[in-house]
């Protein structure tokens, strides 16, 4: 069953309280979680909340969610690069250390926090081909517009918004490029056109995995041109100049359900707290009623 959102988007009706990991196990073993990494910036702490919050929502396999948070990186000396004038976010540089916190072992996805993700994340995943060393949406993209977010400086550059949802391949020779030395020290150009590849090693997925808002276009009446995951390159509702825009209706319903899922999360550990309390009050009870039975008067 699927409901009909505004601007022709067929979203699936999934169970919001589903939690990371109830996927069901193939041949008797649990499944190795797909691990997920999305840049966090402290300015867009709510972005990135309902960007988990639709992976997890939509996803059937089990997740495993990580924030790259610079402010823990440069503790765990990882990153120490000063930001530079044109980078609009805290990980826009740090994104490239994917492969290496995912340990160079199997696949793993870097996102932009500012993504909302309408479809089943296996989906993608199961689109991986290792003879690749990453598979990512090949836009033909050049923004016409001179800033962005909340007057960030719009940069323009070959293979813009590739590196903004990236399906590694971290055990291929090629990405143990991607040290924390390489990440700290190379140039934006190096990094985020993809540099230490060659073309024939960068494969392609389909554009609705990073449906970029105010760019690409849904057709009426073709599901094909129905977004699987949402960009909003430009500056999403959580920004006050960016409110109004384009499937930001979708955005802000799926705040309103993260809301509620995290305030049912709250009230349930809460509640599993105090009867964890109680058992052990009626333990004491127990066992102080035995002492004095068995003491001698």
């Amino acid at each position: 069953m699927s409901s009909l959102h505004s601007n022709g988007v067929d979203v699936k009706k999934s169970d919001p309280t589903k939690i990371n990991g109830n996927a069901h196990s193939i041949n008797g073993t649990n499944p190795k979680p797909f691990k997920i990494f999305i840049g966090y910036d402290p300015r867009e702490d709510v972005a990135y909340e309902v960007c988990r919050y639709s992976l997890l929502k939509r996803s059937s396999i089990p997740l495993e969610v990580t924030p790259i948070k610079q402010s823990e990186l440069r503790k765990q000396c990882l990153y120490w690069r000063e930001r530079g004038k044109l980078e609009s976010t805290e990980f826009s540089f740090s994104r490239f250390l994917t492969p290496h916190l995912a340990n160079y072992e199997g696949w793993a996805m870097f996102v932009d926090c500012d993504f909302l993700y309408l479809g089943d994340i296996k989906e993608l995943r199961d689109m991986v081909d290792d003879k690749y060393a990453l598979m990512c949406v090949q836009h033909d993209y050049t923004p016409k517009e001179t800033t962005k977010m909340d007057g960030a400086v719009q940069t323009v550059y070959p293979r813009k918004n590739w590196s903004s949802m990236v399906l590694y391949n971290c055990g291929h020779p090629k990405n143990k490029a991607l040290s924390p030395e390489v990440v700290n020290s190379e140039s934006g150009a190096f990094l985020h056109r993809f540099m230490w590849l060659e073309d024939e090693e960068i494969g392609e997925v389909p554009f609705l995995w990073n449906f970029l808002v105010g760019h690409n276009k849904v057709v009426e009446g073709d599901p094909a041109t129905f977004p699987k995951a949402i960009h909003y390159t430009l500056g999403g509702p959580w920004f006050e100049a960016w409110k109004d825009c384009e499937f930001g209706d979708l955005w802000l319903k799926e705040l309103e359900e993260c809301k509620k899922a995290k305030e049912k999360q709250f009230f349930s550990v809460k509640i599993g707290q105090r009867c964890s309390l109680q058992n052990h009050l009626m333990l004491y009870r127990i066992v102080g009623s035995l002492i004095v039975r068995i003491l001698p008067a």
